[in-house]
């Protein structure tokens, strides 16, 4: 059990035996204009509720996927004694553009492939504001919160529709990306591309790129700790040919585009702390001090312009931290969400 809630947690997973889930719902939005210009054709949102809605709609949470993630699996993150307790809030999980289950490249009729226009995290943003807004109905949410590219859509939410929520629990996430995270989300989109445009196999090239991803997803002391040099064949093997069959490369590749894109600066021209200004929203920013795969540095300086104390975990699990902390980490949001 222990092993399955790490697994889920990680933000970047890739494959995964999904938690106990509510019904799948599609929100359909028609033909959707990005911010560059271009229209995904027949939109579809794919979203799961948890819980019940008051009367005066005031305790619904946002829970948007993570990279590669499904609102399948964020079930196991949803319930009491869990990240958000369902049987206080109405919480809605949303499945972010590209992975597979919503509009992705791998599942468009009319825009398959290299066809699917490029979207961006604003783009995501966007899309969950029309679901909840338009079709669920609800004008005003209590909180978002969302992990790793999660992390990365709840702030772009806070300063997209700052009105829109009373908080936001953006954790091991990050407001624009550092040198560091864009070397290696750029050496991952580098290695797809020249594989798909030589026409590799794409089930190999995933399963290789995701073994770079798990070099940042875990500290070199983590991933010792929990793998024997002599394990080591059967864990990589397993890396390389157990990969998703619904988050495929196609959808890596797009996805890892708008990661690398994402930057809420490019609001105001680049100063950071000016978008840090304009927040409205209460906040609780939770950062793994070791994390090598998306750097804290943004996510703190953030905090300390906007007055507010992050939640710093110090473990040596990386980007893994909530999973390793996790009762810290629930009783923390528990408190900030009753504040």
């Amino acid at each position: 059990m222990k092993q399955m809630l790490l697994i889920t947690i990680i933000g970047l997973l890739l494959t995964s035996t999904p938690g106990r889930a509510s019904e799948l719902f599609f929100a359909e939005l028609d033909d959707f204009r990005l911010e560059n210009g271009q229209v995904i054709r027949d939109c579809k949102i794919g979203y799961r509720t948890f819980g019940s809605l008051n009367e005066q709609k005031s305790n619904a949470i946002l829970f948007p996927t993570w990279f590669g993630g499904t609102s399948a699996q964020l079930a196991a993150l949803i319930g009491p004694g869990k990240l958000v307790d369902s049987t206080s809030y109405f919480v809605i999980a949303v499945d972010a553009l590209g992975n597979g289950v919503s509009s992705s490249p791998s599942n468009s009729e009319s825009q398959p492939g290299n066809a699917f226009p490029e979207f961006s995290i604003h783009d995501m943003v966007r899309s969950q504001h029309h679901l909840v807004n338009e079709i669920l109905g609800i004008k005003h949410l209590y909180a978002i919160i969302g992990g790793s590219m999660g992390g990365m859509q709840a702030f772009d939410w806070i300063i997209s529709y700052p009105d829109f929520m009373d908080k936001a629990i953006p954790y091991v996430g990050s407001p624009q990306l550092t040198s560091y995270d864009l070397l290696l989300f750029s050496t991952q989109l580098l290695l797809l591309e020249m594989g798909l445009r030589h026409q590799l196999p794409a089930d190999s090239l995933l399963g290789a790129v995701s073994s770079i991803q798990m070099l940042g997803a875990q500290t070199p002391g983590y991933f010792v700790e929990k793998n024997t040099r002599d394990d080591f064949p059967a864990y990589f093997q397993n890396r390389l040919t157990n990969v998703s069959k619904t988050f495929t490369a196609m959808n890596y590749v797009a996805q890892l585009r708008a990661m690398i894109n994402h930057d809420i600066a490019r609001y105001f021209y680049g100063d950071l702390q000016k978008a840090a200004a304009a927040v409205k929203a209460e906040l609780l920013i939770i950062v793994a001090e070791q994390d090598h795969l998306v750097n804290p540095r943004p996510a703190l300086q953030f905090a300390e312009w906007i007055g507010t104390r992050p939640l710093i975990l110090g473990s040596d699990c990386g980007h893994l931290a909530v999973s390793c902390e996790m009762e810290r980490v629930v009783q923390a949001i528990e408190d900030f969400l009753k504040e």
